[in-house]
């Protein structure tokens, strides 16, 4: 992306997690300083980044979920005709071939954004 250079800054609270940030050059009469603003562009625009799409995106933010011990992981659910719209044959999307173990919150335990907060 012209003029800006992404940048990763570490977390307060937990310093192995960096945040995408990008820095925008303003035009050199400015007289300003880049303005930094978040980077949701994930790892596609990473320098020397490997994307494998087959392969799915790194699970960054486990071991800090599951440090805060309120959640468990279950078997989730099979695939059902209606999440493709009931189609069948060559209009099938074939399933993912990444399968993660989800997350569900432990008995008495609250894990959104509220909770948190």
């Amino acid at each position: 992306l012209p003029a800006s250079a992404k940048v990763l800054k570490a977390g307060t609270i937990h310093p192995d997690i960096r945040v995408p940030m990008r820095q925008i050059a303003l035009h050199p009469t400015s007289g300003e300083p880049p303005v930094t603003v978040y980077d949701s562009s994930g790892p596609y625009t990473a320098e020397g980044a490997e994307i494998r799409i087959d392969a799915g995106l790194p699970r960054l933010r486990e071991s800090w979920v599951l440090a805060r011990g309120d959640v468990e992981s279950y078997g989730g659910r099979i695939l059902r005709p209606e999440d493709n719209g009931f189609v069948s044959g060559d209009r099938l999307t074939p399933e993912f071939p990444v399968r993660s173990q989800p997350f569900k919150a432990k008995a008495g335990r609250a894990v959104t954004q509220l909770a948190y907060a």
